[in-house]
Formats: structure tokens, sequence, C-alpha cells
């Protein structure tokens, strides 16, 4: 028997430079849009994530710990980590420092250097778990459809995933999962789906008002 997982893998918090919510805020939006599993994947800081592991199952969910890792060559999801990869590194190093650790490497918004997006040679050289293919925070999608094309052709898992960076937004983007029908769901089998490739990118992509709410958050902060 198999069950069908919604699972938010990217979502930042206050712990996060560029982010507003609270882990108790993200958790509760979560429950209240259906989701099953998140993952607090803030950047190059991992405390928050691990409250939310210890605060999920009070909300109903599951939360998976990470962080998302600044590497030299771009963004990287680092899933079901409990200590932080060292940041600045190449993207090959660091996927290899997340599998060591135990973890699932996720490559978010490839392609989008404006957004520390990592550019397809330094992805090939990696080999990640899986590619993001659906990131919610995006005002065309053109990216996505790359992203979509990169992992169809070298047999990469998409997923799907928000990159929330305010608790409304959670769930925008999510991946649904199937994993083995087990009760209670837990993190290990949240990463395992991911691995396996049994993943399916869902969502919509946030409206022109958040997307230019969120550019000028970030510009603010440059001033």
């Amino acid at each position: 028997m198999t069950d069908a997982v919604r699972f938010d893998p990217h979502v930042h918090s206050t712990a996060s430079y560029d982010a507003d919510a609270t882990v108790d805020r993200l958790l509760d939006r979560a429950a209240s849009v259906g989701l099953d599993a998140l993952a607090v994947t803030d950047h190059d800081a991992i405390e928050a994530s691990l409250r939310a592991v210890e605060r999920a199952p009070d909300y109903g969910l599951v939360a998976v710990p990470g962080v998302e890792v600044s590497t030299a060559d771009g963004h990287l999801l680092a899933l079901g980590v409990e200590s932080r990869p060292d940041p600045g590194r190449s993207l090959p190093v660091t996927v290899d420092a997340v599998r060591s650790l135990g973890g699932v490497s996720v490559v978010p918004h490839p392609f989008q250097r404006s957004r520390h997006g990592a550019p397809a040679s330094a992805i090939e050289d990696a080999d990640p778990d899986a590619v993001e293919v659906h990131n919610a925070h995006t005002l065309l999608g053109v990216r996505n459809g790359q992203a979509r094309a990169f992992a169809r052709r070298h047999g990469v898992p998409g997923i799907g995933a928000s990159d929330a960076h305010e608790a409304p937004l959670v769930g925008r983007g999510y991946t649904e999962l199937t994993v083995d029908d087990a009760d209670p769901l837990t993190a290990g089998a949240v990463l395992d789906a991911v691995r396996a490739g049994r993943t399916t990118a869902r969502g919509r992509r946030t409206t022109a008002g958040q997307f230019l709410r969120k550019y000028l958050v970030n510009a603010s902060l440059l001033v």
C-alpha cells in the first residue's frame, strides 16, 4: 500500500535575513493548507529548522530538518541533515558533504543567477538527488520550464516548492510524494521517496504583487 504525501521542501523563517515568519506561523500555515510535511531551509542556518522538527507534531505535521547552503556555484538545499554543511565550497563538494551526513541534496531555482541558482554545468558535475522544477516564487515560470527539461534530460527527480519567505505563501508550490503506507509518516519516508524519484511537482506561481513585494524587500536589504 502507498499513500500520497504533500511536502513543501523549501520554506524560510525569520532566521533567514529576507524572511519574516516564525517557525510556529509556518507550521500553522502548512497545516491549514493541507500539507503533510515541510522543511524549513534557512540561508546557512539550521537552528530554526531543528526547532520546527520538535514543534511539528503539535500541528499534525512532519518536519524534515534542512538548510539552504550557499555554495561557490549557487544555492543547494540540504534535506535530512542536523548540522549545516560548510558554505562556500563547490556544488559537487557540498553535495558529497550532504550525502556523508545522510541527507538529500536538491538544487533550488536552478539557472536563476540573480537568485544564486546553479548553472547547468555545475549541476551536471554535482549529480544531486533532485532538482527544483517548480519554484513558486517566479513571475513568468521560464526557468521552471528549463528546470523541468533539464531534469527529464538527465533523469533527475523533480520537486516542487514554495520558497516561501512569508507564511501565506507556504504550500503554494509543493511536492506530491508516493510513500510506503506507514503510520505515522516519518522524515525518513519522505527522504526515501525523494531519493527514489517518487515525486510530482505541484502548485502555482506567486502573483505579480507578491513577486514585487519580495523584490522590493530584497532591494531594501542592499541599501
